[in-house]
């Protein structure tokens, strides 16, 4: 169990039977009475997200998940599946559960899945990863003092902006946590 001075931001914890994540917390203590800790709380499996005050001595429940390193294989109507490399055990996941991360999906690719009672909720991508360009239009010459970029389409179907030197064919190393062009990869 969890006393509410364990609170902080990241920390996982279960609320009416479901998992959710600090997103954001503030400790304050006023001049009389207990400590209020201020939390804004996102719902694992739905995303929906509140925001509620817990006071000193206050207990909460570890939320009980499980990551388990994947691969994943591909994309049809029922969502995206992801095989356990120890037990070739196969699941789906839901392009709404997926949110963001299903731009930057590769087949292949390695991920952890979080799982909540037996259910995958969500994936953990590599901070990084090498995509290759599909579309971009040529840079044009003149003025690139200023770092000029241009719009970029890549493999899975993102869209970026990128510097003028970007061509089609290239491969780009992309930050998963923000979406930015980081680097070109030499081949």
């Amino acid at each position: 169990m969890y006393d509410s001075s364990d609170l902080r931001k990241g920390l996982k914890i279960t609320i009416d039977g479901e998992p959710y994540i600090i997103t954001d917390f503030q400790f304050s203590k006023p001049g009389k009475g207990q400590a209020l800790y201020r939390c804004k709380l996102k719902n694992m499996i739905t995303g929906f997200t509140m925001d509620r005050t817990y006071r000193s001595g206050d207990k909460f429940e570890p939320a009980n998940l499980e990551e388990v390193r994947m691969q994943y294989l591909y994309k049809d109507g029922e969502g995206y599946h992801f095989m356990d490399l120890k037990t070739y055990e196969q699941v789906s996941i839901s392009t709404e559960q997926l949110g963001e991360a299903v731009k930057f999906l590769k087949e292949n690719m390695e991920v952890d899945v979080l799982f909540f009672q037996g259910n995958p909720i969500d994936i953990t991508l590599p901070n990084f990863v090498e995509l290759e360009v599909v579309e971009s239009p040529p840079g044009e010459k003149g003025n690139t003092a200023t770092g000029a970029t241009k719009p970029a389409t890549l493999e899975t179907g993102y869209e970026l902006q990128v510097p003028l030197f970007i061509n089609e064919g290239d491969v780009l190393k992309i930050d998963t946590r923000t979406g930015e062009y980081i680097e070109r990869v030499k081949k």
